[in-house]
């Protein structure tokens, strides 16, 4: 998929920074009452962890891996996590541009953490990494967080002893999760 057709596709469906409500994949934060049936849940604590493999809805792009939304029992959906397919070296920095070029038209110059090599963009709460999913490859990481998201953090702590991106960092590693 050329980089000026995928950047627009993906960003099209995450979170607009002008609205506050707004989840990617036209879901709303907080609560959920009705989600397409995912490949895999994984419960921890006070969440639970939804995973849409690419051949399911919400899942279902060209460039897409996997799409895992974190809902908590009492926040609601308050993350959503979008994985790309493996991408090979001529194919990353095309897709990386066209993601980094609509994210700042959306919200504004992204910050830039040297260290973890991430993009954020603090005003739509989303940030961007590149991570890799084996030998050979790389991949797209996008995280969108609901305001509620370091509520549930805490709560997940005082519950589990870990804050809740170390959960959500196993799902993205493809560590936790229970076929359905």
């Amino acid at each position: 998929m050329d980089a000026r057709v995928f950047g627009p596709l993906l960003l099209s469906a995450w979170a607009n920074a002008a609205g506050a409500q707004e989840a990617p994949f036209g879901l709303a934060w907080g609560p959920v009452t009705d989600v397409p049936r995912p490949s895999m849940v994984d419960r921890q604590a006070n969440v639970t962890a939804l995973t849409y493999l690419h051949d399911r809805p919400l899942a279902s792009g060209a460039d897409t891996d996997r799409v895992i939304l974190e809902v908590c029992r009492d926040e609601g959906l308050q993350q959503v996590v979008w994985l790309s397919r493996p991408l090979s070296a001529a194919e990353l920095p095309a897709r990386y541009d066209a993601i980094l070029r609509e994210g700042t038209r959306r919200n504004g110059p992204p910050r830039s953490d040297t260290r973890s090599g991430t993009l954020a963009w603090p005003n739509g709460r989303t940030l961007l990494a590149v991570g890799k999913p084996g030998p050979g490859g790389r991949r797209l990481v996008m995280l969108s967080r609901g305001e509620r998201y370091d509520a549930r953090s805490r709560a997940q702590a005082s519950t589990t002893g870990h804050p809740a991106n170390v959960h959500a960092g196993r799902l993205i590693d493809g560590k936790d999760g229970d076929p359905r």
